[in-house]
């Protein structure tokens, strides 16, 4: 039993050493940094979007290019998804049983002129 407690002993000292070595990622040479940034509080400085109250808003140069753009090109998104071919496999079946059924003339072809 004394050796048993002499391994264990001799085991303990190394875990406790072991949590206290940096650890390194594999294929890293860099250390893991948890919780590493500084703190994420803005201090509020009173003015809403950073303008001061009575002045009046001048707008970035990208702005106007960027509404144009985006409100153009979802527009033309709806106009093209609007009038998009319909290619379900539904309506092809549904085309092609009824061209069977009227070839086989079990219903009558609607191009047909009543006299």
């Amino acid at each position: 039993m004394s050796s048993a407690l002499r391994a264990a002993a001799r085991l303990r000292p190394a875990a406790a050493t072991a949590s206290l070595r940096p650890v390194t990622r594999a294929f890293s040479q860099s250390q893991v940094v948890k919780g590493g940034h500084g703190t994420s509080y803005d201090p509020p400085s009173g003015w809403l979007f950073g303008v001061k109250p009575g002045e009046k808003y001048e707008k970035e140069g990208w702005e106007g290019p960027m509404y144009w753009g985006f409100c153009g090109s979802l527009i033309l998104a709806t106009i093209a998804y609007a009038f998009k071919p319909d290619t379900s496999i539904q309506t092809w079946a549904l085309e092609e049983a009824r061209r069977r059924l009227e070839a086989e003339g079990i219903l009558p072809d609607p191009d047909a002129k009543k006299e």
